[in-house]
C-alpha cells in the first residue's frame, strides 16, 4: 500500500534495497563500515540472530537506516543491538523526524519480542534520555600520508624504535591471503591466551564472501615462513579498520605485532586510504595504552541503552569481576578445546 506523498514510513531491509541502503550509507558523513546492508547477511548466516534493520522513507527517498539485530540466549539474555559484534552501528539518519521514527520502531519491536534492552552504538550518543555508558569503549583514528617515512614519525619516539627495528631487521615479511586459514590459526591462538572465547572460521568466510575486496587477511611471516601475526581488516570509503588482530607468543618480542600494524599503515596508503581506524578498546587496558603509545588519542563511544523496567544495566566485558575465574580458567584450554567451544559462546555475547 502507497503512503500519503510525504510521509514517513518505516520498511525491512531487503536484498533488493541493500543498494539503495548503502548508497545512503556512502553519502552520509557519520557512516561506518558497520553501518553496510552486507552485515545483514554476515550476523544471520554465521551466528543465526534474526534481522530486523528498517530504514526511514519519504517521498522516495531514504532518510535514515538502523542495522538492528535480535540476539537472544540462556546464557546473555534477550536483547536488540545495533550492531552485534560491531564498535558502532546505531541510528543513522538525516533529520529528528526519521531518528524519531526509527528509535520508536525499535522500541515497538523490544516490547513485542519482550527484550530486555536495546543497545545502540554509536560516535555520538542518540538518545540522551537513555542510559548511557560512555567511559568504558574509545576509538582511535589518526590520518595516513601517502608518504610512509612522515607516518614512521607520527609515531612517538618509543614505540616508533620498535617499529625502525623489525623493518631493519628484515627478517618479517607479510603477505595477503585469500582465505582465512593462516589468520585464524593465529588469532585463535591469541585470544585463547587472553582467556577469550573465538568466533568460528565461518565467521570470516562469509565476512570474506559478502565484503569481498572490502576484507582481507594480512599475514606476518618470520624468517622461517611461519606466522607469526595477522589481522582481519575491513576497508570502508576513505579508511582502514585493522579489526580482528593477534599475535604468537613471539610476536611482540620480534616486533611483529606493530610490524604488522605498520605494514598496514604502508598498504593503505598505497591505495591512497588515508584515515587508520584502529578499533575499539576498553579504557585502562593493555590494548588501550598499546595505541595511545602509537600516538592515537582516544575518542569515547557511546553505547546507550533502553531498559526494559527491572533490568539492571548489561556488564558483559572482561573487566567484570565474574569473568576473571572463566577467563583465567579459558587460558589453559588446549587452543583445539577453545576453538570447538568457542564460538557458539562468542555468538552468544553479541
Amino acid at each position: 500500500m502507497n503512503a500519503p506523498h510525504g510521509e514517513l514510513t518505516i520498511h525491512s531491509l531487503s536484498t533488493s534495497d541493500a543498494g539503495m541502503w548503502d548508497g545512503f550509507v556512502d553519502a552520509h558523513p557519520d557512516a561506518t563500515f558497520f553501518h553496510r546492508a552486507g552485515w545483514q547477511a554476515v550476523i544471520e548466516t554465521s551466528f543465526g540472530h534474526r534481522s530486523y534493520c528498517a530504514y526511514a522513507m519519504q517521498n522516495g527517498e531514504i532518510r535514515g537506516v538502523l542495522p538492528l539485530f535480535h540476539v537472544k540466549n540462556r546464557l546473555f539474555g534477550n536483547r536488540l543491538v545495533s550492531t552485534p559484534f560491531c564498535v558502532q552501528g546505531g541510528p543513522l539518519v538525516l533529520d529528528d523526524a526519521a531518528r524519531s521514527a526509527l528509535d520508536d520502531y525499535a522500541i515497538n519491536l523490544a516490547d513485542n519480542v519482550n527484550a530486555e534492552f536495546i543497545e545502540f552504538r554509536s560516535e555520538q550518543p542518540t538518545r540522551p534520555d537513555w542510559t548511557c555508558k560512555d567511559n568504558l569503549y574509545f576509538i582511535f583514528r589518526r590520518e595516513i600520508d601517502p608518504s610512509p617515512e612522515v607516518n614512521l614519525k607520527a609515531i612517538p619516539r618509543k614505540q616508533r624504535a620498535v617499529v625502525r627495528k623489525a623493518i631493519k631487521a628484515e627478517e618479517l615479511r607479510d603477505e595477503i591471503d585469500d582465505g582465512p586459514d593462516r589468520f585464524y590459526d593465529v588469532y585463535a591462538n591469541s585470544v585463547r591466551n587472553l582467556g577469550t572465547p573465538v568466533f568460528s572460521k565461518k565467521y570470516c568466510r562469509v565476512l570474506k564472501s559478502v565484503f569481498q575486496d572490502d576484507c582481507e587477511f594480512l599475514v606476518i611471516l618470520d624468517a622461517q615462513g611461519t606466522p607469526v601475526s595477522s589481522v582481519m581488516q575491513f576497508y570502508f570509503r576513505d579508511e582502514v579498520l585493522p579489526y580482528y588482530g593477534g599475535g604468537m607468543p613471539q610476536a611482540r618480542s620480534t616486533g611483529a605485532y606493530s610490524y604488522m600494524y605498520w605494514r598496514s599503515t604502508c598498504r593503505a596508503a598505497e591505495r591512497g586510504i588515508r584515515v587508520f581506524d584502529f578499533g575499539r578498546s576498553k579504557k585502562d587496558t593493555g590494548a588501550f595504552a598499546f595505541k595511545k603509545n602509537w600516538g592515537f588519542e582516544p575518542r569515547p563511544l557511546y553505547y546507550e541503552y533502553r531498559l526494559r523496567d527491572g533490568v539492571a544495566m548489561p556488564d558483559v566485558n572482561p573487566l567484570n569481576p565474574k569473568y576473571h575465574l572463566m577467563i583465567n580458567t579459558w587460558k589453559r584450554l588446549p587452543v583445539p578445546i577453545a576453538n570447538l567451544i568457542g564460538p557458539p559462546i562468542f555468538g552468544a555475547i553479541g
